[in-house]
């Protein structure tokens, strides 16, 4: 991805997505993805180097402005921005990849016909106005899948209550419970999915970082210039990112 390794929680997703579809041979010429508010993200662009057929989407740049995320530099208005790092020779990334503008609480029903072989998101379906709306997304993307497709998404977790938590608002935190019910809801559609719980022991995630976090998210930076920030005190709560790889079956 031509990234500096850093304890950052938005590097583990990306390592954690791209991980998972390779093991589920999902990264390879002749499949296709669908990738969900994708921002500046290098993972369109890595996916795409492989030979996926990739259709990448975020919100209208309207939107996103009100949201603010186009002050934090994490939407995408265009195609050129998904391979600024030049992490996928750009004619093969033109060949490659397709974008356009998706209101993830709104999916247009042209995606939800079940085409794709794997569709993605990082850390977005918190962002979507509640938990019942980031669940609403969490079930309905994997209509988007063929059988024997994959979803993999990650999200807010929070790690520090099992009963009080953000329900709504522009980042909201889900509780296991949240993931759980999740869980029970496709299986319930004929899907696998397997929750990993643990909480790592290492050094880093022994760490918890503190606001404020301006300039503390810059993946330019030097490696040595980071301080940990994989577990972080938000709406006085521990947090951290969950990932969920939900398998489709026929």
């Amino acid at each position: 991805m031509r990234l500096n390794p850093q304890p950052h929680r938005k590097y583990w997703e990306w390592a954690y997505a791209a991980q998972a579809l390779h093991e589920r041979d999902m990264l390879r010429p002749g499949r296709s993805g669908l990738g969900f508010a994708v921002g500046q993200e290098p993972l369109t662009a890595m996916f795409a180097s492989l030979g996926c057929r990739v259709v990448a989407s975020d919100l209208a740049t309207e939107e996103a402005e009100e949201k603010g995320w186009t002050k934090t530099k994490e939407h995408a208005a265009n195609l050129d921005a998904l391979n600024a790092k030049g992490v996928c020779p750009d004619d093969v990334f033109r060949d490659n990849v397709s974008f356009r503008h998706v209101n993830m609480n709104r999916i247009p029903d042209d995606l939800l016909q079940g085409t794709f072989d794997f569709c993605w998101s990082s850390c977005s379906m918190e962002h979507l106005g509640s938990i019942d709306l980031g669940e609403r997304f969490f079930v309905n993307s994997l209509r988007c899948l063929r059988p024997g497709g994959v979803a993999v998404h990650t999200t807010e977790f929070n790690l520090s209550s099992r009963s009080e938590t953000t329900h709504t608002g522009n980042t909201v935190m889900f509780l296991r419970r949240d993931v759980e019910r999740m869980a029970d809801t496709v299986r319930s559609l004929g899907c696998f999915i397997d929750i990993d719980w643990s909480e790592g022991d290492g050094p880093f995630d022994r760490d918890v970082d503190m606001p404020p976090w301006e300039g503390k998210w810059d993946p330019g930076a030097a490696a040595h210039t980071w301080e940990p920030h994989l577990k972080l005190i938000h709406d006085n709560h521990v947090i951290t990112s969950i990932g969920l790889i939900v398998e489709k079956t026929s």
